[in-house]
């Protein structure tokens, strides 16, 4: 479970007395994320979800997001509410950590995202953008191509021990990835979720319910966030029993793209780019593993993602030359 910090008894019941929600009728931690501690909380008027803070989230940044999940409330956006204290502030502190409590929402994560779903996630990705496009405060992604050089420092034994040759297979894509234009900040750019993986998705059925997690949340290429969901839904298991065999579906893909350009579609730019975006986003995500892999701490209840699976993506993308291989 995604749980770095207990929270006792006690700290719970003084940190709600901060607010007017009454007791607390069930608190468990949740298995999802391996970013913060989160915690399923049903108090006596309703079902909330509270975050205590760790690793990647810097504190000074939490207005940032708040104010983000407001202002998408504000439009009818389907998302998490911060609940505010007694004192109007969403943001506090319990065992130490920055923490917040947001509304609970309905649905449920996808562990398989079929097509249709897939659909709905790429509408509801460009509704999301749409629904941004007049967010005034910005935040620079702190996981963007400029920290990808020293998450890898340092790790090619790591690498190696994984996967023999996987060393020379990420050197050749950082060397594709220094070659292409789409990293210059010339693509239109808005506030973006960074981080839209099916366990941060919702579904009634087939109909896309809301989105979660918004703590990578930045100001990025638009088109960048369709990589990652392509990168996170339109890839299946080619042998469940090796993390490095993935091959990409093309309906899933081509559905995706075909939600998200039915209200928003993508520019000549966004397009020639997309290649080179789902290689990036899979550097990304294959680093930030790779790190977390080797440093998880001892004692957390949490389960560290295999790095393999985006290296997979990375010899996939490396190979493709065109979006039409995406679905586009």
């Amino acid at each position: 479970m995604a749980v770095y910090t207990q929270v006792s008894d006690e700290a719970l019941s003084a940190f709600l007395a901060e607010y007017d929600l009454g007791a607390a009728l069930s608190f468990k931690g949740i298995a999802e994320g391996v970013e913060n501690s989160n915690y399923y909380l049903e108090t006596e008027t309703g079902r909330f979800i509270l975050t205590l803070f760790e690793k990647r989230v810097n504190a000074a940044e939490l207005p940032y997001f708040i104010g983000l999940k407001q202002h998408l409330a504000g439009k009818g956006y389907p998302c998490p509410q911060p609940v505010m204290g007694r004192d109007g502030s969403a943001l506090r502190t319990l065992e130490g950590r920055p923490a917040v409590i947001v509304t609970f929402l309905e649905g449920l994560s996808p562990k398989r995202p079929n097509v249709r779903q897939c659909r709905g996630l790429g509408e509801g990705l460009a509704r999301m953008h749409v629904a941004l496009a007049d967010f005034a405060m910005s935040r620079e992604n702190a996981l963007g191509p400029k920290a990808w050089p020293p998450l890898w420092t340092g790790r090619t034994e790591a690498a190696e021990a994984l996967l023999p040759g996987l060393p020379s297979l990420v050197e050749d894509c950082f060397a594709a990835l220094e070659a292409s234009p789409a990293f210059d900040g010339n693509l239109p750019r808005g506030t973006i979720h960074a981080d839209l993986f099916p366990d941060n998705a919702f579904f009634l059925g087939d109909r896309f319910s809301g989105a979660i997690d918004f703590y990578f949340a930045c100001t990025d290429a638009l088109a960048y966030d369709l990589a990652v969901c392509l990168n996170s839904w339109a890839f299946d298991e080619g042998n469940a029993s090796d993390a490095s065999r993935l091959e990409y579906n093309y309906s899933k893909g081509a559905a995706l793209i075909a939600g998200y350009q039915s209200v928003r579609p993508l520019t000549d730019g966004e397009r020639a780019a997309l290649p080179t975006l789902c290689l990036g986003s899979a550097m990304r995500f294959f680093l930030t593993r790779l790190a977390d892999w080797s440093a998880t701490p001892a004692g957390a209840l949490v389960r560290p993602k295999n790095p393999l699976e985006y290296a997979a993506r990375l010899a996939f993308h490396l190979r493709t030359t065109s979006a039409a291989e995406y679905g586009l």
